[in-house]
């Protein structure tokens, strides 16, 4: 799917996606990334949903977002709760939802100027 959306230049945004692939700014990408909305991570390192671990939320602190989104590929599927711990300890704000789901939710928030990453696992 295309997403359409007019956004200032030099920001990241999310231009599309499908089966294992997304676009940041008509550019596709096939692994695993972090997207911020001035700052694009590629080969997050992160293989797959399962091996998810405590220091990747807390590497995601160096950027200093407001809010993580969660984009776990295909389906919507939850980390268990102490692997972001030290999000919350933080107040960092973690939304959990499929991968199409948090490239269409960061355009939303980075079009707002708030302080959003995208962590992107794609199938």
């Amino acid at each position: 799917m295309k997403l359409h959306l007019s956004s200032p230049a030099g920001r990241n945004a999310f231009t599309g996606y499908g089966d294992g692939y997304v676009a940041v700014n008509g550019v596709n990408y096939r692994k695993n990334l972090l997207v911020l909305p001035d700052l694009l991570v590629e080969d997050w390192p992160v293989s797959r949903f399962e091996d998810l671990a405590e220091t990747h939320f807390a590497a995601l602190l160096e950027w200093t977002p407001a809010i993580v989104l969660l984009g776990t590929g295909r389906n919507q599927r939850f980390p268990c709760p102490r692997l972001h711990r030290v999000l919350l300890e933080a107040r960092v704000g973690l939304e959990v939802m499929d991968t199409p789901a948090a490239c269409r939710t960061f355009n939303i928030l980075a079009a707002e100027d708030r302080k959003v990453a995208a962590a992107l696992l794609l199938d």
